[in-house]
């Protein structure tokens, strides 16, 4: 057997390039230029000689992977392409081979090509008698059946064009629940005007409230049929694209033939046609005149073309339409679905779409078990879509207090919730497939649709099982945040003269609170500067505590500013400790800038002094020595011959009293050894059990204590002593050396020790003179007197 060399040749470079391609460990050994280019936007200069096959696809592969490896970042999750993706891949380069073939040889194979995928696709999908249109956008096929109805109804549309349609004006129905944009699309690509398109409500009592009103359609259509206009077409759905619910379809469609119309369906559940039972919901799909597929997406396969199956007897209309085209290369667009389907075969498509929906189930299952969890799902024996949601009342599982006037809110803070528990998911678990969803009746949802997902992911039950566990692991987190909130913000409130609670409902959390410094005397770009400072650095000693609870900026588009957010907690947590512990932090932070500030001017007005007396004692010096001594060379005569002992004093300055003292005791050693020995008073011991994260109540159990604690009784004390929290909250109490106030040790003092050395010498300034009283030599009395 003859084989095309050609043709081999684009088989063997595919692979090649795909291996290349998804090789992320392999290196090239010259590409560190490549590398560097890559990493760059600014296009580089075209290469006179040309490269060869392998640095361009290093170049491509380095341009995929470039924002990881500038970035520091784990791969995204990315399409899972076996076998059958890559004849998927396999297909579009034999589609730009085969446009190179003679006319004859071209038009025979589309020919067979196309014919092929069309019978093969409506004996999967139980479409009798249908015809097969390619397209890349999925919604292309629609705006072609639209053309094709036009054409169909106002029989002079192909020679007068859109002036016939002033006659009557064409109306196309479309479901609340359908895909947002759908209706606007088709009205611009169609020339109509928007009064043309029709949005039909879904049931609010009886039914799906994501099910087509019928009655209602009814209506509407009289009414536009008394107005003098054209109901032209019917847009249902077979799987909404938000909550995966079905339409009636046969109900549609009789109304439908009643009025004349065009009845077209779409949706993820018409996947399921290819399963050897099928819901009556679904099946009634068949009876309509057109639907449109993404067998890409339900079967795993990359750059799928999206097919519309349709009726229609007339192929002159169809033609016009652009539903067929009499250019062959138009018809290769089926290439990459023929080989595909052909590789996989009609076992492996059912195989594909069955295990999609037995994911479905198990999920569905799982979940009934899990408290404040909730459901919504159209068919739980067949549905194919999950949604789920985290709900919990707020007012009843708050642990005290009013709730009145927070239950408006909760809604939205459900949303919140939600929106974070769908966003934890899909990153702990991205073979999962859910993503977030917002539903006009149900707000926020999780959304598990493995036809759009599993195959082009590679779910597993394995994953399904991760998902659950995941999701068993956030729920009581989730709970215990949501009950505690209340409890949070009434705790806030009792610190109202420090604390600001921020209510922000977008936050998925505990709360916010912000700190208020006391702004006396302050204008309002200070106290804005001030609010900014002080809550910066409380954010900061937060996140330094030795906890679970993260603290943080809030969202990242927030309104609220210099506020500190506090993040999920457990059910254990002590609320009141927590919030006591901002409050003190906060003072605490105050207290210290403020303290900075004074004992700047107490530095500035004590250099001030020392100037003075400095100058004075020189001034005094002069007195007694005389001018005489003052002179170089008579100077040191008299002083060889007369020596003179100077009463000038060294000066020292307290930088906790603020005050200049004399040195003399200092360096006296009577004074030093002498002085009264000074124990620190301990700090007071923390309750809290060995190994015990801070803000827990002591009753908890051992789970909620640190895994990793190895602090035994004996270390305890140690370790408590030098948490940030007990420095701050709990400040010690014990003297300072006096050593310790002098001004060369100002540089390396922190606020806290300031603060503590100016109140201890504040207290016991006094003693330590009395206590060296009785041995002062007597030429200090004087000076002692002075001070």
């Amino acid at each position: 057997m003859m084989v095309d060399f050609t043709l081999a040749q684009v088989g063997k470079n595919l692979s090649e390039a795909m291996r290349l391609l998804g090789d992320g460990q392999r290196e090239l050994e010259t590409g560190t230029e490549i590398r560097r280019f890559s990493r760059t936007s600014i296009p580089g200069p075209l290469q006179g000689d040309g490269q060869d096959v392998a640095t361009i696809l290093h170049l491509v592969h380095n341009l995929l992977h470039e924002e990881e490896e500038n970035e520091d970042q784990p791969s995204r999750q990315m399409q899972n392409v076996g076998e059958q993706g890559h004849m998927a891949l396999l297909g579009h380069s034999l589609a730009a081979y085969i446009s190179v073939l003679d006319r004859e040889r071209l038009r025979k194979l589309t020919t067979r090509i196309l014919s092929d995928t069309t019978l093969w696709l409506c004996r999967l999908f139980r479409y009798e008698n249908g015809s097969a249109c390619f397209h890349e956008d999925d919604r292309d096929g629609l705006v072609k059946v639209c053309r094709l109805v036009i054409n169909d109804r106002y029989e002079e549309y192909a020679s007068e064009g859109y002036a016939v349609l002033t006659s009557k004006q064409p109306v196309i129905y479309q479901s609340a629940s359908c895909r947002p944009g759908l209706g606007q699309h088709l009205c611009s690509q169609l020339g109509l005007p928007l009064s043309s398109l029709c949005t039909v409500p879904c049931n609010t009592i009886f039914g799906s409230q994501h099910q087509m009103d019928v009655a209602l359609l009814d209506k509407l259509i009289k009414e536009d049929i008394d107005a003098g206009k054209l109901p032209l077409l019917l847009i249902a759905n077979a799987g909404t694209p938000g909550a995966g619910h079905t339409d009636k379809l046969g109900r549609l469609k009789d109304l439908c033939d009643q009025y004349n119309m065009w009845l077209h369906v779409e949706g993820v559940n018409l996947a399921t046609l290819a399963l050897g039972q099928v819901t009556s919901a679904v099946m009634a799909a068949t009876r309509s005149d057109s639907m449109t597929l993404t067998p890409g997406h339900w079967l795993g396969l990359p750059a799928i073309s999206a097919v519309t199956l349709y009726r229609h007897e007339d192929p002159a209309l169809s033609l016009a339409a652009g539903l067929t085209s009499s250019q062959p290369v138009e018809k290769l667009r089926a290439l990459p679905l023929w080989l595909s389907l052909q590789y996989l075969g009609h076992n492996g498509i059912v195989q594909k779409i069955k295990h999609a929906t037995t994911l479905s189930q198990q999920l569905l299952q799982k979940l009934k078990s899990l408290a404040s969890i909730k459901t919504s799902v159209e068919d739980e024996n067949n549905s194919p879509v999950v949604l789920f949601k985290f709900s919990q009342e707020m007012s009843a599982a708050s642990s005290g207090g009013s709730v009145e006037g927070y239950c408006a809110g909760e809604k939205e803070v459900l949303d919140t919730f939600n929106r974070w528990l769908g966003e934890q998911l899909a990153q702990l678990v991205p073979t999962s497939g859910v993503d977030v969803v917002e539903l006009d009746d149900e707000g926020i949802c999780i959304r598990f649709s493995p036809l759009l997902t599993a195959a082009v992911l590679g779910t597993q039950q394995e994953d399904v099982e991760e998902l659950v566990e995941k999701l068993t692991e956030l729920v009581p987190v989730m709970s215990s945040t949501m009950s505690l909130r209340q409890d949070f913000r009434e705790e806030s409130h009792r610190h109202s003269a420090s604390l600001t609670y921020v209510e922000e409902i977008s936050w998925p959390g505990l709360g916010a609170v912000r700190y208020k410094p006391q702004a006396d005397g302050m204008d309002e770009s200070r106290r804005k500067q001030e609010l900014e400072k002080i809550n910066s650095e409380l954010l900061r000693k937060l996140q330094d505590l030795d906890t679970d609870i993260i603290f943080s900026t809030g969202p990242e588009f927030g309104a609220e500013e210099d506020c500190i957010f506090v993040g999920m907690v457990t059910d254990d947590v002590d609320v009141s400790e927590l919030v006591d512990t901002i409050a003190a932090l906060g003072r605490d932070i105050e207290e210290s800038g403020r303290l900075l500030e004074n004992m700047t001017e107490v530095v500035r007005k004590g250099i001030l002094e020392a100037e003075l007396q400095l100058q004075k004692a020189n001034e005094e010096k002069l007195m007694e020595e005389g001018m005489l001594r003052q002179l170089p060379l008579v100077g040191s005569v008299l002083n060889w011959f007369s020596p003179v002992e100077s009463s000038i004093q060294g000066r020292t300055f307290n930088l906790a009293a603020g005050s200049l003292d004399s040195t003399e005791k200092t360096y006296s050693t009577m004074a030093q050894t002498d002085r009264p020995s000074q124990q620190e008073t301990p700090t007071s011991s923390s309750k809290r059990m060995p190994g015990q994260r801070l803000f827990r109540r002591s009753g908890a159990s051992s789970d909620s204590l640190s895994e990793t604690s190895s602090i035994g009784p004996s270390d305890e004390k140690t370790q408590e002593e030098s948490t940030t929290v007990s420095s701050s909250i709990h400040p010690t109490t014990s003297a300072p050396e006096p050593e310790e106030d002098s001004l060369h040790l100002a540089s390396d003092a922190s606020p806290e020790k300031v603060q503590e050395s100016c109140e201890h010498t504040h207290d016991t300034h006094v003693e330590p003179g009395e206590a060296s009283e009785e041995r002062t030599p007597e030429g200090q009395e004087e000076e002692q007197s002075r001070r």
